[in-house]
């Protein structure tokens, strides 16, 4: 059960230098300033990526002409310690509107103290996005996947 739970799950760990509350609001309510807009569907053109907060919240990005796409749904949201969101967009990097194959993305939030925080960032299920699951598993644990989207959050917490 280890073997399949690590082979469709991408753990990270961070240290932050900033309090708990800091930490929880950049990642959450300010993902604009800092993820990759070269990440997204509108790319140069995006003109915002966000989450809604509270459960049920959408996770979303705006490009020109007001066009929207629904990438998730927060499927919990604990201020400023947990926040969990499933992640709706398929292996072909295309949004997946069926919740039933979508993976989730689970980041909690642990005081070090009052300039520091523990971020545990996990992305599981990806066995639920059917085919090619494995390969997109490969791609988001590569340097060019959840490291280089957290190392952006990394420089936006200061």
């Amino acid at each position: 059960m280890a073997d399949q739970d690590q082979n469709d799950t991408v753990r990270r760990t961070l240290t932050v230098q900033v309090p708990v509350e800091r930490a929880f609001a950049i990642f959450a309510d300010e993902l604009a300033a800092w993820w990759p807009a070269e990440y997204t569907w509108a790319k140069d053109t995006l003109e915002t990526i966000g989450i809604e907060s509270g459960k049920d919240g959408r996770c979303f990005e705006v490009g020109p002409h007001g066009f929207r796409c629904d990438w998730g749904r927060v499927l919990e949201w604990n201020s400023p310690h947990r926040l969990v969101f499933s992640w709706q967009i398929s292996p072909t990097r295309a949004p997946e509107p069926n919740p039933g194959k979508a993976s989730e993305v689970e980041v909690r939030f642990e005081s070090n103290g009052p300039h520091s925080t523990s971020v545990e960032f996990e992305h599981r299920k990806f066995s639920k996005h059917g085919d090619g699951a494995a390969e997109y598993r490969e791609a988001m644990n590569s340097p060019q996947g959840w490291d280089y989207i957290l190392s952006r959050y990394e420089g936006a917490a200061v």
